[in-house]
């Protein structure tokens, strides 16, 4: 029996990862924004929309670098999962500010962030667009869910 109290807290935790094939001749330092998308009121009929971000900055050896984010919790890219025990809630990371374009590993129709020559020495920051699907029936609480975001370089 799921109780419909009509907001529920959740949040989309991430944690982030670099790495590189030759430490010694190139680096990039990472650090994010979270995703937190506040309460959720399971008889809206929109989509609840957050962002968060992610800064890079690379040293001038540094070429050809790729961000990619994980499935997080869930075992597909569409929908990702929160979760609270045993309960789901769907949502997604995405690219683009109409998201339409999920960010995944470049599978399942994902897509990965790519820069060939970053700038130098200079803090890049990419937004992180989340949205929680519309009319999901789920019972009030915390849910969660953490992603690992991978930077090649």
């Amino acid at each position: 029996m799921t109780n419909r109290w009509g907001l529920v807290a959740v949040a989309a935790a991430t944690m982030w990862m670099f790495s590189t094939s030759d430490a010694a001749a190139q680096s990039c330092t990472v650090s994010v924004t979270s995703v937190s998308f506040g309460s959720y009121n399971v008889f809206n009929t929109s989509a609840l929309d957050s962002s968060g971000s992610i800064t890079y900055n690379c040293d001038n050896k540094a070429n050809n670098i790729s961000i990619s984010l994980g499935k997080g919790s869930s075992s597909t890219f569409s929908p990702r999962t929160m979760t609270k025990g045993g309960e789901a809630l769907g949502y997604n990371l995405y690219t683009d500010a109409s998201r339409t374009t999920i960010w995944g590993d470049g599978t399942s129709g994902t897509s990965v962030y790519t820069r060939n020559n970053p700038p130098n020495n200079t803090n890049v920051s990419l937004p992180i667009y989340g949205r929680v699907g519309a009319a999901q029936d789920v019972s009030a609480g915390a849910y969660s869910d953490t992603v690992l975001a991978t930077i090649n370089f």
